[in-house]
């Protein structure tokens, strides 16, 4: 029987450690990151590569966007988002893989990039303006706002967090059922579609991401 996304699935413990199998899925992914890049680009070299000219696009192309939402130099939270959407992508592109599962599409996946993106925009708040205008503007336009400004800030993380964890675990069941119904060559103009929808939440998500930060180091109206 499948695993409820609500709970995780365990595979096994390190000491009183569980681990659940999105995180070994999270794993394998980082893993399959470093080695890709390693063996097939090595040292940056002046004259690219296919390998190192296809991803100098990507990353230019990702740094353009965050530039038209920063409306600032990009290059210093690239580390942070472009790796979010790079992550992202490859994750949610687990879903058209036979037997594999997105590790979005489980609870604490989307729980844990949300917390990093919440205290990102801490980081990057207090690192660019100080803590005291940072924290100040939680008193802003009114003290009395305190609360709701503090609530504002846990409950679009939560709806980012939910966001993710909803599109992706509601596409995963569509795909199990459709291939529990029609077999394995009827749903594949759905695997494709899986494909455009994980390029999607994973845009979504970080540029979501961006605006949060843009909004905590004054570059975004928020």
């Amino acid at each position: 029987m499948e695993a409820s996304p609500l709970v995780p699935d365990i595979l096994f413990h390190i000491g009183f450690v569980p681990i659940s199998r999105s995180v070994v899925t999270t794993w394998g992914i980082m893993a399959l990151l470093f080695v890709v890049l390693r063996v097939s680009l090595g040292t940056p070299k002046v004259n690219a590569g296919p390998a190192q000219a296809a991803l100098e696009v990507v990353v230019l192309a990702i740094a353009d966007q965050l530039q038209q939402v920063l409306n600032r130099d990009p290059w210093p939270y690239m580390p942070l988002l472009g790796s979010l959407f790079i992550f992202l992508g490859l994750a949610n592109l687990a879903a058209v893989f036979p037997g594999a599962t997105p590790p979005t599409g489980h609870l604490e996946t989307p729980a844990a990039l949300a917390a990093i993106v919440f205290l990102s925009v801490h980081y990057f708040g207090i690192r660019t303006r100080g803590a005291r205008k940072y924290f100040g503007h939680y008193l802003e336009p009114n003290p009395f706002l305190l609360p709701l400004n503090v609530l504002g800030d846990l409950t679009r993380t939560f709806s980012l967090m939910i966001r993710l964890f909803g599109n992706m675990m509601s596409h995963e069941f569509v795909i199990a059922i459709v291939v529990f119904l029609a077999g394995l060559i009827v749903p594949v103009p759905f695997l494709l579609l899986g494909v455009l929808i994980g390029i999607i939440q994973a845009y979504i998500f970080t540029i979501l991401a961006t605006v949060y930060i843009g909004g905590a180091i004054g570059a975004v109206e928020t």
